[in-house]
């Protein structure tokens, strides 16, 4: 019977960041902002953005232009979205003030805040390039 060492085993890769593609970062930056994202007002006119998240967690953004520094065969997605974000707010009241803020400052409402039959109240805000960004709190 052989006794060779086993190899350790590698660490699991932790997810670090979201990262998000954004056509104008100002604007798409603004939007986060209204969500409570602390961002550099320098970040505005910057080809890539970062903050910190609660948590450890970061979520970052590029402009279109950057990517395609990197990857020129990237084209913006069609057809319907394949991520999206979802932040939590303190209450079903919270849910349904952020979503008319947001809403009243000129951002694209998907679905008005409901109570969903899995027991949150929730709403669907476009962000500037159009990602549906869901707002939810629990219902009880």
């Amino acid at each position: 019977m052989s006794t060779q060492p086993t190899a350790p085993r590698p660490a699991a890769p932790r997810l670090d960041a979201i990262g998000l593609v954004v056509s104008d970062m100002a604007a798409s930056l603004a939007f986060y902002r209204r969500l409570g994202i602390d961002v550099p007002a320098d970040a505005d006119t910057a080809p890539h953005a970062e903050a910190a998240l609660p948590g450890g967690l970061r979520i970052l953004w590029d402009t279109e232009e950057t990517v395609r520094s990197f990857d020129p065969g990237w084209t913006r997605p069609r057809g319907g979205e394949r991520t999206g974000l979802a932040f939590l707010c303190g209450s079903p009241a919270e849910v349904d003030t952020t979503y008319e803020t947001l809403v009243t400052a000129g951002y694209t409402g998907h679905l008005e805040p409901w109570d969903a039959v899995w027991g949150q109240r929730y709403a669907i805000v476009l962000d500037p390039d159009g990602c549906g960004v869901s707002l939810f709190a629990s219902a009880a």
